[in-house]
């Protein structure tokens, strides 16, 4: 057994998130962190919503509230959607959260204290029209590298680079267009470089390893070709107070410096919620624990490079030395997941273009499960991919309900009308066997690939054994079974579809957590072999460390769930007798009329100038 930290991606709490989102974050992380608990791993997932920087200021101040205001309501909403969408999570929190606040100046401080935070005038970005910083991530312009268009002023895509806002041909804001003014101002920069021997070596390492995607080493190692100190404090205030500073109310740290610190702010939260305050230190202190951090290709950077540096200069690791803080030594990732892009009906997700599907609108018209299963099959795992609702309808109606639901829906049937349980079986024949031996195996394979973040390759494995069994029923023909004296040899081959539906629900469950509980009530189960998580209203830990914006907010609503009724990672022999009824259908099939709705209602929703894009 391991220790198992899967990290999941912080969702930002400016609005709603798409399944664009969810698709590299969300449903990858909670697939992984279901299949590693029943396979017998101590699991703690953890997240929360990102709620500091200047885009939560532009969001409220165009909604006419506070940036607190509009961060509570987001956050609740957020928090709703993932539960809807099954995603189990030891804990789901946030970033303006007392206890994140003090582990986030812990690090601090004794990253500053190490030397790896260093004092440098620097040429700030400001919003003439505001006043206030703007986030390079908000600046956009000509890339002085490669020339590509678009480049943002945190890096390149096109080519990779690392740059600086000032670095960018015809700076622009990507909030209103205008020309950014460039002011000095003091900050606080993350010495990279002093860090970049250490960074290199735990890379070359990750690499030797052979676990990781390619394209997530790749851009990683290629950033270390122009590493350079890098800002970890901006001219705002929205933000965790800079210690040391606190005479400046105005500066704050970065929100990114913040929100990756979440992953282990969020494992001492639960630990302290669950009554065992140094519990987290098994996940970030044991040199044993395996941690594994999930989101969209966009955050590669944050996370094989800011976030392993930050620990690093905790760590007292790079060149200056130094000694860690109060936390002790923190394991570094053990592998960074990170998905390509999902489009919808090939264009980029755009909220403010009207190019957006939201998981809350989604999930008020089709099942979770429907789209957890387009994602896990469909979704942008190693490239980019498109959600197309034809494919959406395509694959619910082809696979889903023809497929997987039609093998539940007949198996449960026939045993309902022919014994009303699950019957006694006779002498088992080769094509008996033969099914069995075949689905059994799945539990390895199914298995080591979800291990592998080859979840792709893992439902399709599934669904394939899934038409194995379909195709049993064919060659099998219980239905013609009809005779007295055939009587044995249908308990049989419905005893051993009952079997091969048992298994088939268990491997596919952290795929469907939702249908796996109803198919698991269908075969007379209780129902509870995919825990769900639940919201809980729980109380502010810290509040005296919280800023004056944040008082009178007395909690805020949590993810946790108890996840431990989730059976192991194998075969489970069915019970003679179980009482079976007659099912109705898991799945729900989609009317092909549908697609041309749903491309009219983004249609309608888009803006004139992408109107039917």
């Amino acid at each position: 057994m391991s220790r198992i930290l899967s990290a999941v991606a912080w969702p930002y709490a400016n609005g709603p998130r798409h399944i664009g989102h969810v698709a590299g974050f969300g449903v990858p992380s909670d697939v992984f962190s279901r299949y590693m608990r029943m396979a017998g791993h101590d699991v703690l997932m953890v997240s929360g919503t990102d709620e500091h920087g200047t885009p939560i200021l532009v969001a409220a101040d165009g909604e006419g509230v506070t940036a607190r205001e509009l961060a509570d309501r987001n956050n609740r909403l957020i928090v709703e959607d993932l539960v809807a969408l099954g995603l189990s999570y030891d804990l789901f929190t946030r970033t303006t959260a007392g206890n994140h606040y003090a582990v986030v100046q812990e690090m601090f401080r004794t990253v500053r204290d190490n030397g790896y935070m260093i004092e440098q005038v620097t040429r700030a970005a400001i919003s003439p029209s505001t006043g206030r910083t703007l986030p390079d991530r908000y600046i956009e312009g000509t890339c002085p590298i490669c020339g590509t268009e678009g480049a943002r002023g945190d890096q390149c895509d096109a080519c990779g680079n690392q740059l600086d806002p000032t670095d960018l041909i015809d700076p622009h804001s990507r909030i209103n267009g205008e020309t950014p003014k460039f002011v000095e101002s003091t900050h606080y920069f993350l010495d990279l470089p002093a860090l970049a021997e250490a960074l290199s070596a735990w890379l070359d390492d990750r690499e030797q390893s052979g676990t990781w995607r390619p394209n997530v080493i790749k851009f990683s190692k290629n950033f270390l070709e122009d590493i350079r100190p890098r800002a970890m404090t901006r001219d705002i205030d929205w933000g965790i107070p800079v210690p040391g500073w606190e005479d400046q109310p105005t500066k704050r740290l970065y929100v990114w410096f913040d929100a990756v610190i979440g992953y282990l702010s969020a494992s001492i939260e639960w630990a302290r919620r669950t009554g065992d305050p140094e519990a987290w230190r098994q996940w970030w202190n044991d040199p044993e624990a395996l941690s594994y951090y999930f989101m969209g290709k966009d955050n590669i950077v944050f996370h094989s490079q800011i976030w392993p540096a930050e620990m690093l200069g905790y760590n007292g690791q790079g060149t200056k030395g130094g000694k860690p803080g109060t936390l002790g030594v923190l394991n570094m990732p053990t592998e960074v997941v990170s998905s390509e892009f999902l489009t919808m009906e090939g264009k980029k997700f755009s909220s403010s273009h009207g190019i957006v599907i939201y998981v809350r609108d989604f999930l008020a018209r089709y099942q979770a499960d429907a789209l957890r299963y387009f994602i896990s099959a469909a979704g942008p795992e190693t490239s980019d991919s498109d959600f197309t609702w034809a494919e959406f309808v395509r694959r619910t109606n082809g696979e889903l309900v023809a497929g997987w639901g039609n093998l539940v829906n007949r198996t449960a049937s026939m045993i309902a009308k022919k014994f009303g349980e699950i019957p006694a079986p006779g002498e088992l024949e080769d094509i008996d066997r033969a099914l069995l031996d075949e689905i059994n195996k799945g539990f390895e394979t199914i298995g080591d690939l979800i291990r592998h973040h080859r979840q792709k390759a893992a439902l399709s494995e599934a669904m394939r054994l899934v038409s194995e069994a379909n195709k049993y029923v064919t060659d099998t023909e219980p239905f013609k079974l009809k005779a007295p004296e055939q009587r044995e040899r249908l308990a049989t081959v419905l005893h051993t579809l009952a079997q091969a539906v048992t298994d088939l629900n268990l491997m596919l469950s952290p795929f469907l957590p939702h249908a796996a509980n109803d198919i698991d009530r269908v075969m007379g189960g209780a129902g509870n072999i995919a825990p769900m998580p639940r919201i809980e209203e729980v109380e502010e830990l810290d509040p005296q460390v919280l800023p004056e914006a944040f008082d009178g907010r007395n909690g805020y609503p949590i993810i946790t769930g108890d996840y431990t009724s989730a059976p192991t990672w194998e075969r489970h022999l069915i019970t003679v007798g179980t009482p079976i009824a007659k099912p109705t259908p898991v799945f729900t099939k989609l009317d092909e009329a549908i697609v041309e709705e749903e491309l009219a209602r983004y249609a309608d929703s888009a803006p004139d100038d992408v109107t039917g894009a």
